[in-house]
Formats: structure tokens, C-alpha cells, sequence
């Protein structure tokens, strides 16, 4: 296919396609399904080797939020019977941390709920960072607090974070239609932020309300001009209790064409299976990893994913690696303009700019071992919602599989062990 050809030759050059090639990547039938993921896969093997980075969540506050997104189990108003608790301790999220970081996650995900963090907020996360840095002062930290007030990044790089995550979720155009309780300007400025600061930017969608292919392709271009150098792409769980607890508009066919678009867009930058990967991929799970060079692992914020140890037989199954803590995982290029951003305190919005060799989406947890298993990974922060004028749902109602979608009842903030 001449799509394909052009898309692979560009991707292996590092080059960007055109927003028109990029919707035509979503436009493929399944009959051309396998030589999508075959193309999308020279390109990530190009720049990421077989290798699998692994994130480990650790849920510092869930639910009672005051924000109203529509796609959030948290969001205010919400129904779903999940877990509630405030803050964390920072003994308890260090005990959290342990168990992935024993079980071999290279990066720690620290998500709270809520619109943003007081300063109060900022000094409980960077006691609590100390407290996993003491333990193993090599682990990267991902902070996921939502919106940034000013000097609040500088706070957290200060204090030890090496990025921080906040996602666009959806396209500008229809972000209104997701929330209201804050703006799509909103989140790029708290990007921005984190950027400035010299922080790894992590930032990402979630697919699967409806959207149109265009809103797919308008938020992944404008993550690229962000300079977002982790991409988690997440899939709705659509959570009862939520407004969009019926949106079952994804099949894996589709999962798949998505993820391969976002690889195109972003050819030498860390792509994510995040949120919804479990629910969505199923059993096509394994071909994800051919395009995608990074994972959550284990239980999410707010739902419950399949056995750590499960995730990794199938990275080694499926013929990849875990990536090792003293990897780097982006592209050296622009490693060293990370490199440099990091040690100068920032770095503007440059599309290829920044980036520590990873990040965080809505983030997730990793296990090794099966005593030391993953606790949660997010879906949380992100979203991608329905414009009025959004295609058909690919699956039928006879189709949906809302018995996959589980409360997580166990990890942080629970009596019980994580994901074993």
C-alpha cells in the first residue's frame, strides 16, 4: 500500500505525516489490519528496539474531585461505587511504590485527584517523593496533580519529580462538550508549565466516546506541537455511574488503527498503552506492543486490570523486553535535548524539544514478580469525547462488554495486597 510505504519511510526518517495521511491511517479496513500494525511497527522498532517500558501507579488521593469531565469515575457527582479516600501518607505511597519498584518498574506514577494541588498538596508530594528516593534514589517520578498554579513545576523539579503528566484528553474543538468546570487553554498552559520547568512532559487522549476521526487526529498533532515526549493513548471505561457509561464505541481493530496513527505522529517519541488497554485490546492485546514501547502495568486508578505477572508473560511471549532502569528510553537526539532542558530549568514548547526518556499518561503500575504485582495505572486523567457530529459506534449493543469493567477494590488505600 502506498499509504503504508510513505508512512514507514517518513516514520524511520522521523519525519511527521500530513494530517491527511494521519486520517487515512484511521480510515483502514480490517483487511489491511496486520500490514497497519506491520508498518507502525518498523517505525517503533526503528527508534525503540523491542523494548517495553514499564510504569507503576500509586493512587495518592481517589475520588472527590470537584471537576465534572465527563469521562472520570471521580469526576463530581459521579455514581460509581469506587474507592474514596484522601491523601496518602507518605510512608504508605513509599510502601505502595515498593512493590513495583521490587518487581522491576522503572518509573513511579503519583496521581491525586482533584483540580489542582495547594501549596500544602505540593509539600505533601514532595515528602512523599523523598521518601521513595531514599529507597531508591534511581527511579524515575512522574507527578500527576492536575492544574499547575505558577512556580508550582519548579517546586516539583526542585524537589526530585522527573515529570509530570497531564493530558488534552480530546480535541479544542470539542473539549467544551467533556467539561465545563475548566478549559482545554487550561490544560496546555499546565503542560506548558511543567515544560518551562524543565520537567519531562507526558501528555495524552483517551479514545472512544464517539469522537471523530478528526478530533483523534486534531489532539495528537497538537500533543506533538506541544512537545510531549510521552503519549499515553487511553480507551474509555465507560464506568457506571458516569454520563458516559454507555459509550462502547471501540473494537480492537480500532484500538489498534488509533495507536498506529499516534506511532506515525510521533515516530521517536514514547508512546503508551494506557487506561482501557485490558477492556478494549483484549486478546490483540500483544499487537499493541508491536507499536506502542510502553505500558501500564496492573490495576488503574479506579479499575482493576489483568495480573501483573500475566502482562509481563505476555511482553516476553510476544518477543520484546522489559526496558532496564539504566536505559534510556528515548532516542538519544532527544535525550540530549532533554538532558540539556533539565539542567538549564526549562525549555519551551518545541514539538521535539524535550523529554527525560519517558513519562507518565493517566499512569499505571507495574509488577515483577507475583508477590510484588502491579497496583494501578490511570485512566483517569484523560479522555477523548463525543463531537455532535461523531461516527456510528464500530460494536453493537449486543456486543458490549461491560462485565470487564472492575471497581479496584485492592493496592493503595485498601488492607489489600496489589495486583498479585
Amino acid at each position: 500500500m502506498d499509504l503504508l510505504d510513505t508512512l514507514t519511510a517518513k516514520g524511520l526518517r522521523g519525519e511527521v505525516p500530513t494530517r491527511e495521511e494521519a486520517l487515512a491511517v484511521l480510515a483502514t479496513t480490517d483487511d489491511e489490519l496486520l500490514d497497519v500494525v506491520a508498518a507502525a511497527g518498523k517505525v517503533r522498532r526503528r527508534w525503540f528496539g523491542r523494548r517495553v517500558k514499564l510504569n507503576y501507579l500509586v493512587n495518592l488521593k481517589s475520588g472527590l474531585c470537584p471537576e465534572d469531565c465527563s469521562y472520570c469515575s471521580q469526576r463530581l457527582g459521579s455514581k460509581a461505587e469506587i474507592l474514596k479516600y484522601t491523601w496518602l501518607k507518605p510512608d504508605q505511597a513509599a510502601e505502595a511504590a515498593r512493590a513495583g519498584v521490587a518487581g522491576g518498574a522503572k518509573r513511579v506514577c503519583l496521581v491525586a485527584s482533584g483540580r489542582g494541588p495547594t501549596d500544602r498538596d505540593i509539600d505533601r508530594v514532595t515528602d512523599t517523593m523523598a521518601a521513595i528516593k531514599d529507597a531508591d534514589p534511581e527511579v524515575e517520578i512522574c507527578v500527576c496533580l492536575g492544574l499547575l498554579s505558577d512556580n508550582q513545576a519548579e517546586r516539583l523539579k526542585a524537589a526530585g519529580a522527573d515529570a509530570y503528566n497531564h493530558n488534552l484528553n480530546t480535541s479544542e474543538g470539542t473539549y467544551g462538550d467533556i467539561a465545563t468546570t475548566h478549559t482545554y487553554a487550561d490544560r496546555v498552559d499546565t503542560v506548558q508549565k511543567a515544560h518551562g520547568a524543565g520537567l519531562s512532559a507526558c501528555s495524552g487522549l483517551i479514545a472512544g466516546m464517539g469522537e471523530s476521526d478528526e478530533d483523534l487526529v486534531d489532539v495528537v498533532f497538537a500533543l506533538r506541537e506541544l512537545g510531549s515526549d510521552s503519549v499515553p493513548v487511553n480507551f474509555l471505561i465507560p464506568f457506571e455511574g458516569t454520563p458516559l457509561a454507555k459509550e462502547w464505541n471501540l473494537t480492537p481493530q480500532r484500538c489498534l488503527r488509533i495507536l498506529a496513527m499516534v506511532r506515525f505522529v510521533n515516530p521517536d517519541t514514547e508512546v503508551r498503552i494506557a487506561g482501557g488497554r485490558e477492556v478494549h485490546l483484549r486478546s490483540m492485546q500483544p499487537l499493541g506492543l508491536h507499536i506502542a514501547n510502553s505500558i501500564f502495568l496492573g490495576d488503574y486508578l479506579t479499575s482493576e486490570g489483568q495480573a501483573g505477572q500475566t502482562d509481563l508473560d505476555m511482553i516476553k511471549d510476544a518477543g520484546f523486553e522489559v526496558e532496564g532502569a539504566g536505559e534510556a528510553t528515548l532516542p538519544r537526539h532527544r535525550a540530549d535535548v532533554a538532558e540539556a532542558a533539565q539542567a538549564g530549568g526549562g525549555c519551551g514548547t518545541a514539538a521535539s524539544a524535550c523529554g527525560s526518556g519517558g513519562g507518565c499518561g493517566p499512569c499505571g503500575g507495574h509488577a515483577h514478580a507475583p508477590s510484588s504485582s502491579a497496583a494501578q495505572a490511570s485512566s483517569d486523567s484523560s479522555a477523548a469525547q463525543a463531537s455532535p457530529a461523531a461516527p456510528a459506534a464500530e460494536s453493537s449493543g449486543d456486543e458490549l462488554r461491560s462485565d470487564l469493567v472492575k471497581v479496584r477494590r485492592r493496592g493503595a488505600g485498601t488492607e489489600l495486597a496489589p495486583n498479585a
